[in-house]
């Protein structure tokens, strides 16, 4: 069977944050996966009712070195008609290897030129779930994992979460990864009677140790109970200067090693035991992305939230 091409232009229509989002990385991972290996994909946000003709031209325009980009397209629903009839009109005629994302939430003053934009766009709708149709979801979010529910198994989660899309979906992540996939009500039960405030440094210990799953799952966790992506970050970095610091050292004497790392011989030995499975070129990567990741959690970058999943992501997979 082949894949088609990813269309140049997509419209995410709907008021569902977390369906929109996610919708919006499915298609650039599919737009990824196009690229040659090594290939980076040049990604610029713009807010449609900040978009002037310049500023459009120069993100719409080719690379000179051919480079593939994308132009996401925020909030489209509180622009003026100026500026959406100028992205419309950009629409239509779409460079080779530029590909524009649209969101818009269905409503506001430009509601009457969605048609418009479906002529000319791939369609994606992030309507908020009806109630009815929450347990078919949450069937195929387990499914994504590899995981068959049972309906009571269903039924048990969404009585504990409720009806948030973005919380049930980090409680399944988190279960398929505590349970290795075998999920009984039993676990769901366990599960939330379990639920207290999630470490910071237990989540580094995660990330640092290869286990994405867990590290990415807890990571979300923590941040709907409320842990402040700074916080978060402030542990992944220690615990990566801790892996550099420790990657190369060949000891069994932690009592004469454990001043020079800065940390106690009980601590040393254990960070010591995880840094050995990191490589010198992995070490250098972790350390340039932490440096990135603490500017974009001080607001230097875009979401803080999705920069602390996206380093603990990386951070693990570097691990392993």
């Amino acid at each position: 069977m082949v894949n088609m091409p990813v269309a140049p232009v997509h419209l995410i229509v709907g008021e569902d944050e977390f369906i929109a989002e996610r919708t919006r990385r499915s298609l650039l991972d599919a737009i990824r996966a196009e690229l040659d290996e090594g290939t980076e994909l040049e990604t610029t946000t713009l807010r449609a009712s900040e978009l002037d003709g310049p500023e459009l031209i120069d993100a719409t325009s080719p690379s000179l070195f051919g480079e593939d980009r994308v132009v996401v397209v925020t909030h489209t629903e509180l622009a003026g008609k100026e500026p959406v009839e100028l992205l419309l009109q950009t629409c239509k005629t779409v460079a080779p290897g530029i590909h524009i994302i649209i969101q818009h939430t269905g409503g506001g003053r430009q509601k009457n030129l969605l048609g418009k934009f479906k002529k000319c766009a791939e369609f994606h709708a992030a309507d908020p779930l009806k109630p009815r149709d929450r347990a078919g979801w949450v069937t195929n979010e387990f499914r994504t994992h590899g995981v068959r529910p049972t309906p009571d198994v269903v039924h048990a989660l969404l009585e504990g979460v409720g009806s948030d899309l973005r919380e049930l979906a980090s409680a399944v992540s988190q279960l398929v990864a505590d349970t290795d996939g075998d999920v009984t009500v039993a676990a769901v039960r366990a599960y939330h009677e379990g639920v207290a405030e999630v470490s910071g440094f237990d989540i580094a210990d995660l990330a640092v140790s290869g286990q994405t799953a867990r590290a990415v799952a807890s990571t979300r966790r923590a941040l709907q109970l409320g842990m402040h992506p700074v916080a978060l970050a402030t542990a992944l970095s220690m615990k990566v200067a801790g892996i550099a610091r420790l990657y190369s050292t060949r000891t069994t004497n932690w009592n004469a090693v454990a001043g020079s790392v800065g940390m106690p011989p009980w601590l040393a030995e254990k960070n010591a035991k995880v840094a050995r499975r990191w490589s010198g070129e992995a070490v250098s990567k972790a350390v340039i992305l932490m440096a990135e990741l603490d500017a974009e959690v001080k607001g230097q970058g875009g979401d803080p939230a999705y920069a602390i999943e996206n380093a603990v992501r990386r951070i693990s997979q570097l691990a392993g």
